[in-house]
């Protein structure tokens, strides 16, 4: 099991130790945000747009963020190289930090809540196993529940409630899957537990749009941007039904941990993973633009 560095409202100590109050309304009912970043080349990558959502999602929730993000860097820096002394790990990091509305008396009332609290997770950055990188992750389409509807708690928001995604999950993993294909309340495809989807069709990427339900994922909108133009690659959104799987040449996951993550099947109807796909294209393409990335932000490396 890896180590996992804590540092819990600037305390540092091994994540394993107990560090908030049975009364934090993060534990209590899910009154939190939270964004996950990783490191490429030892750079956090792509900062200054995992704080925007990060401010976005507190918008959200209307909790005030009462620290500065050069405070919460350096309290990053800090914990990094906390995880770097204890084990002596030199490769790239994942660094997730949360933020509570804080504790106070129980109740649901946000009013309650006494002020903010942070806790932040350094650990190896997870890689997806060479095996599932050639032969492709294979996903099944979740048949009883439904991505929960912006209306009622909007999945644009990274918060402390996860359950919709769990429990997707829990049955696509139940049959045998690495990871979900959820629908929202018209039958449309939004994203995985933990990452959005896209597909190939003709040579252009198309991935679902924000308006079906889905986070506005970091590596999404990187190659939406730019990404997949410097690679050739025409991109687009359109909204996607399960019946359109069959007609689609590639699918692939894209989230901050995997990148670009090649996905040989949904459930019966299988798609090309290999080398010469417009997937693997993309990866490299992606790997560039980290590479391009670190070496413009000397001040984001993490020490190690």
């Amino acid at each position: 099991m890896n180590f996992v560095q804590a540092n819990t409202n600037g305390r540092l100590h091994p994540a394993h130790e107990p560090s908030l109050s049975p009364l934090n309304r993060g534990f209590l009912y899910g009154d939190a945000v939270y964004e996950v970043w990783r490191t490429y080349h030892g750079v956090i990558f792509a900062w200054e747009e995992h704080w925007r959502r990060l401010q976005a999602s507190a918008r959200g929730l209307h909790l005030p963020l009462p620290y500065p993000p050069g405070l919460i860097l350096a309290e990053i820096a800090r914990t990094a190289a906390a995880h770097r002394a204890a084990t002596g790990y030199s490769g790239d990091l994942y660094v997730r930090l949360q933020i509570a509305r804080g504790g106070g008396p129980i109740g649901l009332d946000v009013a309650l809540a006494d002020q903010p609290e942070f806790v932040l997770l350094v650990q190896p950055c997870p890689q997806l196993a060479p095996e599932k990188v050639r032969s492709g992750l294979r996903l099944s389409l979740e048949s009883t529940l439904r991505r929960n509807p912006a209306s009622a708690l909007d999945p644009a928001w990274k918060t402390g409630n996860y359950l919709n995604n769990l429990l997707c999950l829990r049955e696509a993993r139940a049959r045998g899957a690495d990871e979900v294909v959820m629908l929202n309340l018209a039958g449309e495809v939004t994203e995985a537990a933990v990452s959005n989807v896209a597909f190939v069709r003709g040579g252009a990427l198309i991935t679902p749009p924000l308006s079906a339900g889905i986070l506005g994922g970091i590596t999404r909108g990187l190659l939406l941007g730019s990404i997949a133009a410097s690679a050739g690659v025409p991109a687009l959104e359109a909204t996607l039904r399960p019946e359109e799987f069959a007609a689609m040449d590639e699918c692939m996951l894209l989230s901050t941990t995997k990148d670009v993550a090649p996905v040989a099947a949904i459930d019966g109807v299988s798609f090309r993973v290999g080398p010469d796909t417009v997937t693997a294209r993309l990866k490299a393409a992606f790997a560039v633009a980290t590479q391009d990335y670190a070496a413009a932000h000397p001040e984001l490396r993490l020490a190690g």
